[in-house]
C-alpha cells in the first residue's frame, strides 16, 4: 500500500473535546487530514469502512463496542486500512489486545499531543508505533512473565456480551444491539462465566476493565 499525498483520517473517541483537540494537531500537519469523527465503535466501524478513509484513530475504551473491538471488525472487514489505537493507559493487556486486533501503533494520550503525527506517518509507512511509556509496559510484563499476553478464551462475540453486561445493559438491551434473542445472551453470560471461573457481573465487570473492554 503506497503512502497517500494526503492521510485521511477517522477520529474515533466518545469525548468531543479530545476529538476536537486531536483534529486541530492532525490537520495542522500538510500531510494529514481528519475527514470523520465518532463517538462509538459501532459508529467507528461504520465509518472505517468507506472508502476515503486511510486511517483509523481508535480510543481504546468507547461505548457499545470498543475500540479493540472495533478494530478487529475493520482489520477483518477492510484489511487495507491500517489503525492506531488512543489510551489513558499503558496497561500490558490493552497493548497486547490492540496487537492482535490489527493495530499497528498505540499512542497514549498524555502524549498524543508530541506523538499523534509522527504516529500517524509511521503507521502509513507500514512501520510500527508504540509510546515509549508502552515499550517500557511490554518490555517489563516480558520479563516478568514470557507468556504475557496470552490468548483469553473468549470468542469475539462472547467479548461484545462482556462489554454490555459491564456497561450494565439487560439481556434484552444486549439482545437487541446484537440482533440475537434474550435466551441466547444468557446462554453467552453463562458460557463467559464458565470459562472464565467467575461467578457474577461484578466479577466480570473487573475482567473488562483488565483486558480494557471498558475504562476503569
Amino acid at each position: 500500500m503506497s503512502v497517500p499525498l494526503v492521510t485521511r483520517i477517522l477520529i474515533a473517541d466518545d469525548h468531543p473535546l479530545i476529538r476536537h483537540g486531536m483534529r486541530g494537531v492532525i490537520d495542522a500537519a500538510p500531510d494529514l487530514r481528519v475527514v470523520a469523527e465518532a463517538e462509538d465503535g459501532i459508529e467507528a466501524v461504520r465509518l472505517g469502512l468507506r472508502e476515503d478513509v486511510d486511517l483509523a484513530v481508535l480510543d481504546v475504551a468507547m461505548p457499545l463496542m470498543t475500540g479493540l473491538q472495533a478494530a478487529e471488525e475493520l482489520s477483518r472487514r477492510r484489511p487495507e486500512l491500517r489503525i492506531l489505537m488512543l489510551s489513558m493507559h499503558d496497561l500490558e493487556d490493552y497493548c497486547f489486545q490492540a496487537l492482535k486486533a490489527g493495530a499497528s501503533g498505540y499512542v497514549l494520550k498524555t502524549e498524543a499531543d508530541r506523538e499523534i503525527v509522527e504516529a500517524c506517518r509511521a503507521v502509513m509507512r507500514g512501520e510500527p508505533f508504540l509510546s515509549p511509556p508502552t515499550v517500557r509496559t511490554l518490555m517489563r510484563a516480558y520479563l516478568e512473565d514470557p507468556s504475557e499476553g496470552a490468548l483469553h478464551p473468549l470468542t469475539p462475540r462472547e467479548l461484545q456480551v462482556v462489554k454490555l453486561v459491564a456497561e450494565a445493559h439487560t439481556n434484552e438491551q444486549i439482545a437487541e444491539l446484537l440482533v440475537i434473542s434474550p435466551r441466547t445472551v444468557e446462554r453467552h453470560r453463562e458460557n463467559i462465566l464458565g470459562k472464565l471461573g467467575m461467578r457474577d457481573r461484578v466479577e466480570l465487570t473487573r475482567w473488562a476493565i483488565r483486558h480494557g473492554l471498558v475504562a476503569p
